[in-house]
């Protein structure tokens, strides 16, 4: 599912888009995109308004901080606990799209 454009998103930007119902982050970290569950697993939040932490590759939560890995979707930091899904990214002509399970 397209998601966007290559030039649409800047490095260290986040962008939430809805597929197929699901609510995705979409990350741009450098030359690579991450898309990971648009909601922290602490408390339901979006990612995608959060700080993008680039040299980490990581997404912030901005209401309690927790961090989370876009290449695993593993917490980095407390609160969080738990993992957040993490999608396949396909970037092809300069369209960025997600492919869901």
């Amino acid at each position: 599912m397209r998601l966007c454009g290559r030039s649409d998103l800047a490095s260290g930007e986040a962008r939430r888009f809805e597929v197929e119902g699901e609510w995705i982050a979409l990350v741009r970290t450098g030359d690579d995109f991450h898309a990971v569950g648009d909601r922290c697993s602490h408390e339901d939040v979006s990612l995608s308004e959060g700080d993008v932490w680039v040299e980490e590759c990581e997404i912030e939560c901005a209401k309690h901080g927790s961090t989370f890995d876009l290449r695993t979707g593993a917490p980095c930091s407390l609160p969080a606990t738990t993992a957040i899904p993490v999608f396949d990214v396909v970037v092809e002509d300069g369209d960025v799209s997600v492919v869901l399970p």
